[in-house]
């Protein structure tokens, strides 16, 4: 059994007991998260595709880990004009573990 979910703007394809890592979500490690925009389950052969969200389905996580993801270097420059910035950037992630799919 597998589901589509969305988070964060973007869609992940998630099993019970995966882990992956998402868009920041509000918790603690340790905490239950409920991820209720289930936009396809698939239960052996049984497909149900939502228009837009399958209704009644959601999908339980716990939250394993709040971080950082490694740091992304952003460099402008302007030839010939003496202009150069360089900026950093490190995106806030949840890394969580799949409990439980219900449809």
């Amino acid at each position: 059994m597998y589901a589509i979910v969305n988070t964060g703007g973007k869609q992940y394809q998630v099993a019970q007991g995966d882990r992956l890592r998402v868009e920041k979500l509000e918790g603690n490690v340790g905490d239950t998260v409920e991820l209720s925009e289930v936009l396809m389950v698939v239960n052996e052969g049984d497909v149900k595709v939502g228009q837009p969200v399958v209704e009644g389905a959601k999908v339980t996580a716990r939250i394993v880990e709040q971080g950082k993801a490694k740091k992304i270097l952003v460099f402008k420059k302007k030839r010939r004009k003496g202009y150069k910035v360089q900026r950093g950037h490190r995106q806030l992630y949840t890394a969580l573990e799949i409990k439980e799919i219900s449809a």
